[in-house]
């Protein structure tokens, strides 16, 4: 098995690609070894001193440190990811509810507000989502109040030095240009 690894804008998040899929559904996001126990996969490598958090997407995993340096953190990494994907293990234990198929659940917005919420899911998902994967993260819809997004940064956006300018400049001109309503995109 061969994995591949791509830097993210994210100094302190790795990409792991292993050539499989990861989540055949949604994405799942890792803080602690707590919430990883959810996760065979997660769980492993919160085991690996160092590691902050874990982050599933379609056909990738990210991973998060603290101060050590990638050179000694990658090959336990690698070593794990392979090991899992050999042993045949899922990648989501047997309640994978902490997977994100229901990313609507928490949503806000004015019922008034639907077709302006809708535009704005259908350019995330067609125009940032797709772009934003491939540096390792994930964004998505939150709630929408008094002309501002708000969205979840997840996985190497989480915490990026980067995100802010992403943000700010890539999502919220995307969509003040297609929704007039939007006046201003958050992070929560």
């Amino acid at each position: 098995m061969f994995i591949q690894t791509e830097a993210t804008p994210n100094p302190a998040t790795l990409k792991f690609l292993p050539g499989k899929v990861v989540m055949e559904k949604g994405t799942a996001d890792f803080r602690s070894s707590d919430e990883a126990q959810a996760s065979p996969l997660a769980a492993r490598l919160f085991n690996i001193p160092g590691v902050t958090g874990v982050y599933f997407g379609y056909d990738f995993v990210t991973v998060t440190k603290e101060a050590q340096e990638w050179q000694h953190l990658k090959p336990a990494i690698l070593g794990s990811i392979m090991e899992h994907f050999m042993s045949g293990q899922p990648v989501m234990g047997g309640s994978a509810s902490f997977a994100e198929a229901t990313d609507e659940e928490g949503e806000f917005f004015d019922a008034g507000d639907e077709t302006i919420v809708a535009t704005i899911k259908e350019l995330l998902e067609t125009r940032v989502r797709p772009a934003v994967a491939q540096d390792g993260g994930d964004i998505t819809f939150k709630g929408f109040r008094e002309g501002t997004v708000y969205l979840n940064m997840k996985g190497a956006c989480s915490g990026c030095p980067s995100s802010t300018a992403t943000l700010k400049h890539g999502v919220q001109n995307l969509l003040r240009h297609f929704v007039p309503e939007v006046q201003a995109v958050e992070a929560l």
